[in-house]
């Protein structure tokens, strides 16, 4: 079933009755609700939103990724549930278990389907993503030749012309793709967790400060769905991340995305995805699921 994603960006409270998220608007005092089995993920961004612990506390339980936001109304933390699948003692077994030689080669796995992605949305955006195809080809065990840097100084500046750089977060369309890829972020985390695995165990990225790496790890392929939709919000003339432009990232996780033999919802393929992870630290199977961007 595919999961809600409620987004507060005005001054209200969020309680718990009767199984249901009640939403309180500060200044009206009108009341709705959702059922807590619908919601998947919760973000807050307004720093006068008030949540009860009741609430939260079912909000988790629920597998639901509460996501609150700083001053900057940026993403900046995330609430996940301590026990996720009922299994996942074993996973987590598997996971920290994992060999390095299976690590490197579910990594070559992931970046193989990210450059593949990226070729494929330069190619819809009519940009020729044929010159990334000799490297998404020819990705090594663990990526040790960092295919993935050189896809993504060819990508970069053919989506969005030669003066990008990907690594100044305030000029557009950076805060586009820093909102989109933490919604997806989050959405990757309660997938794993759904699946039975911890989001702190990663296969490549490992900082220290990092709490969720095997999401970040496991989004890769995903990006370039948020980029398509920056893409369009660039087309449609939008230059400044307002509600407008956040409720259309937000839309990412309803994307409709392709697998070989069927089509999901980008929530559902992310559960996809971590489950055939599962399968593979377990091996159960040597393949990743990843949808194809098309």
């Amino acid at each position: 079933m595919i999961k809600r994603t409620l987004y507060f960006s005005s001054p209200c409270r969020l309680s718990l009755k009767n199984r249901q998220l009640v939403i309180e608007n500060h200044e009206t005092g009108e009341k709705t609700t959702a059922p807590i089995e619908d919601i998947g993920i919760v973000l807050i961004e307004n720093q006068s939103v008030s949540i009860s612990i009741p609430a939260m506390n079912a909000l988790t339980e629920n597998n639901c990724a509460v996501v609150l936001c700083d001053s900057r109304h940026m993403p900046a933390s995330m609430l996940l549930p301590l026990e996720g699948n009922s299994v996942q003692q074993e996973s987590y077994r598997f996971q920290i278990e994992a060999t390095t030689p299976l690590k490197k080669n579910l990594w070559k796995q992931i970046i193989e389907a990210k450059i593949r992605n990226q070729a494929n949305l330069l190619n819809v955006a009519g940009k020729d993503g044929n010159i990334l195809k000799p490297l998404y080809s020819n990705v090594k065990s663990g990526d040790e030749d960092n295919k993935e840097g050189v896809a993504a100084r060819l990508y970069w500046c053919r989506l969005f012309g030669d003066g990008f750089k990907r690594d100044n977060d305030f000029d557009i369309p950076n805060p586009f793709l820093n909102y989109g890829y933490a919604i997806l972020r989050a959405g990757m985390a309660r997938a794993l967790v759904g699946s039975g695995l911890h989001p702190s165990f990663g296969l490549f990225h490992r900082n220290r400060y990092n709490a969720f790496p095997l999401a970040d790890d496991m989004m890769e392929p995903y990006r370039p769905f948020v980029d398509q939709i920056v893409l369009q919000i660039l087309k449609d003339g939008h230059t400044e991340l307002n509600v407008d432009t956040k409720q259309q990232l937000l839309r990412v996780m309803f994307k409709d995305t392709s697998f070989k033999t069927m089509t999901r919802p980008l929530e559902i393929a992310l559960s996809i995805s971590s489950a055939s992870l599962v399968k593979c630290l377990r091996g159960e199977q040597k393949i990743l699921s990843f949808p194809i961007l098309q």
